[in-house]
């Protein structure tokens, strides 16, 4: 092989639309881009998406000699990427409501199976950030939980499934993303811990997948300067990638970044120079998932780099070789069929099993129903897109009777004043939050239709720290996603025909 093509197997990129632009055709014959990633915005049906992968699959091996990688974040619940048609399970702290790990597993395993039955051999989950810190803007609901327990049981059940289902998958966010009050998609977070307080909470998880042979770990975008004294993030410093993970925890697995075009990266550092020292902190792919002039700026820099000698042609060599023997672990044709109706109904029952009653009784719905909260919204820049279900208000009040009222996602005092007098008279209040813990108004919103003193239930469509500001006397529902099959699934339970069976995975004392 080439430099270049060595390089071009270390990279992984994407491309805006719903097939390959002519640029990226263009980045992968001239630089040999081995691996692909692939987001909402390239998915628009289960046929379509079956001849993406397969046009992607016929470049790639007849460019550069090797199947890709064709990668894909379908960690479930809030962050999906396959078509409304394809099997899309819960996400990691929805299976973990089901009390049972081999939820999760089974989710693994279904996930697993679908993608391979388009030809996606490499799904970005799971996540084992132990969500420590329900202020967490990105992690949340991602997490199996807020114990190092409840993360290590859980994973390691999907581990098993998507092992079983024949795709490779990566934990994630090494070290650990679950202490944070900040995003990486938009700002550099810290991390302030000794190692020894990482030990005991953020490495756990992922020592566990270690020992049960997960095939990758992925990087975060985090400083931590207990680790690292230079102002480095996790993904760019050898301490941390080949110091901790490869020599102290003994990791011989691929480690993958993630998307170095993260304001993390891209701001402070720059995507290229940022991967030229991630490739040379031990990093084995580097992801470059969006814009092709980046990518090309990257491969360029990194050969550059190798052609200068600041990166080992040794340890280039010794990567390349890895992951060449994972492709030949996995890839190839599709296997099987996506959205089996079996697989579905299996998916459908996960997420029914998971809506969880954290305290209080449903109200009964009575002549006059009232529904109040803000529309879906994209939560992050990692979450699905808006749009992929009806508002929650609208959506109950055509399914049960009564009004609904969309609010704005940080409803002002106005906005609050007129809902609550829109819901006088009412006999029953019910009241979505979407992240309503960062957001004020949706807070001010719920105290203001609890003082009225009519029944009434909180239902939080993503993180359950909503419910703390559930009034005294409400009821308190977590549903952990804002999407269509889980607002089907939420009708039968508000209308009082179906009772919840999930239990919370998270410590109630002193957060809902």
């Amino acid at each position: 092989m080439t430099v270049t093509e060595k390089i071009g197997q270390r990279l992984v990129g994407g491309f805006p639309g719903t097939e390959m632009d002519g640029e990226f055709i263009r980045l992968v014959r001239e630089y040999k881009i081995g691996n692909v990633i692939l987001f909402q915005h390239n998915v628009e049906s289960n046929e379509q998406l079956l001849r993406l992968c397969r046009s992607i699959r016929e470049l790639i091996t007849e460019e550069t000699g090797h199947r890709p990688f064709i990668t894909i974040d379908q960690e479930g619940g809030g962050v999906t990427r396959l078509p409304r048609e394809a099997v899309n399970a819960p996400g990691a702290m929805a299976l973990a409501a089901t009390g049972d790990p081999e939820n999760a597993y089974r989710a693994a395993l279904l996930t697993a199976r679908e993608l391979r039955a388009f030809g996606i051999d490499f799904n970005l989950a799971p996540s084992v950030d132990v969500n420590c810190n329900p202020d967490n803007p990105i992690i949340g609901v991602r997490s199996f939980g807020d114990t190092p327990e409840q993360v290590e049981r859980y994973a390691l059940a999907a581990l098993r499934g998507y092992r079983d289902g024949g795709v490779l998958c990566s934990a994630k966010h090494f070290p650990g993303h679950g202490d944070t009050a900040m995003d990486t998609h938009v700002s550099l977070p810290c991390i302030d811990k000794p190692l020894e307080a990482l030990e005991e909470m953020e490495l756990r998880p992922f020592r566990a997948m270690i020992a049960a042979g997960c095939p990758a770990v992925t990087t975060t975008h985090i400083l931590f300067p207990r680790l690292e004294p230079e102002k480095l993030p996790a993904t760019m410093s050898r301490r941390i990638i080949t110091g901790l993970l490869r020599e102290r925890m003994g990791f011989r697995g691929l480690i993958i970044s993630d998307c170095m075009e993260m304001d993390a990266i891209a701001r402070y550092y720059g995507s290229a120079q940022g991967t030229v020292k991630a490739m040379a902190a031990g990093v084995d792919l580097v992801f470059i998932s969006h814009t092709a002039s980046v990518l090309e700026e990257t491969a360029r820099a990194v050969r550059a780099a190798a052609e200068a000698g600041t990166l080992s042609m040794e340890e280039l060599d010794a990567s390349v070789e890895k992951i060449l023997a994972y492709k030949d672990q996995v890839g190839g044709a599709p296997a099987g069929t996506p959205g089996r109706p079996e697989a579905m109904a299996e998916a459908a029952a996960l997420r029914r099993a998971s809506i969880v009653l954290a305290r209080g009784t449903i109200p009964a719905l009575g002549e006059r129903p009232f529904f109040c909260g803000c529309a879906d919204y994209r939560a992050g820049l990692v979450s699905s897109q808006a749009g992929g279900a009806a508002a929650f208000p609208d959506f109950m009040a055509a399914r049960l009777g009564g009004k609904g009222l969309v609010t704005g996602k940080d409803p002002g005092p106005e906005e609050v004043r007129a809902a609550a007098e829109a819901a006088r008279g009412s006999t029953s209040l019910f009241v979505c939050t979407y992240n309503g813990h960062l957001f004020p108004g949706q807070r001010a919103l719920v105290q203001a239709l609890g003082a009225l003193g009519i029944p009434m239930a909180q239902v939080a469509l993503r993180n359950p720290y909503d419910l703390r500001c559930a009034p005294e006397g409400a009821a308190a529902v977590a549903a952990w996603d804002y999407a269509g099959p889980t607002l089907e699934a939420l009708v039968p339970i508000l209308s009082g025909e179906a009772i919840p069976t999930g239990r919370m995975p998270v410590a109630l004392e002193g957060r809902v």
